[in-house]
């Protein structure tokens, strides 16, 4: 069995702390396994990837990922609501733009000067928003997208599957049993 340092174990009272004291804005009571993000991280054509945006970045799971894989030309954006988790990695990531609402992407891009972008990835709880707001994120993620575009996201349920079906040409889904709890990943395609 693979030991946790301090740094995890602290991180991961944290994250639950934050789950109970809100969550509606927290999805859930872990943060994300490297199973999780091996998975999705792996599905990425990387060399064509000029510019990746996070959505719902939380601890830094999946942007630790992305900083490891992504070609040095590459830009990145990273968004995050939480602002003790978002100072955090400003710190750790100084070469990245940062966003704290994913409902404003498309106005963080504009406010950056950048183009629509190659991918995105989300943590974001979509289950956990009213329809509306789920609504206004895809389509602000679809916007935003250039043609060809791969939007991934991870969910603990189906629930998002009809309406990725309406807003992506592709959606391929899979699941990882290795994570707490055991998610589904959209791996989802604009035309």
């Amino acid at each position: 069995m693979q030991s946790v340092s301090k740094f995890e174990l602290k991180s991961r009272l944290s994250f639950l702390y934050k789950f109970v004291r809100s969550p509606g804005s927290i999805g859930s009571i872990t943060p994300s396994s490297a199973f999780l993000a091996k998975k999705i991280m792996d599905n990425l054509a990387w060399d064509s990837i000029d510019f990746i945006v996070e959505l719902g970045a939380g601890t830094g799971v999946f942007t630790k990922h992305i900083n490891a894989r992504k070609k040095p030309s590459c830009k990145v954006i990273i968004f995050e609501k939480d602002v003790q988790l978002l100072n955090k990695l400003k710190k750790s990531y100084l070469s990245s733009y940062f966003g704290c609402d994913a409902e404003s992407l498309s106005g963080v891009l504009q406010q950056f000067k950048l183009n629509k972008v190659d991918c995105i990835v989300s943590g974001l709880p979509f289950a956990m928003f009213t329809p509306m707001k789920r609504r206004r994120l895809l389509l602000s993620v679809v916007n935003s997208l250039k043609p060809g575009g791969v939007f991934v996201a991870f969910q603990y349920s189906l629930q998002m599957k009809t309406m990725l079906k309406q807003h992506f040409d592709q959606v391929d889904i899979s699941m990882v049993a290795l994570n707490i709890p055991p998610a589904f990943i959209y791996f989802c395609k604009k035309a």
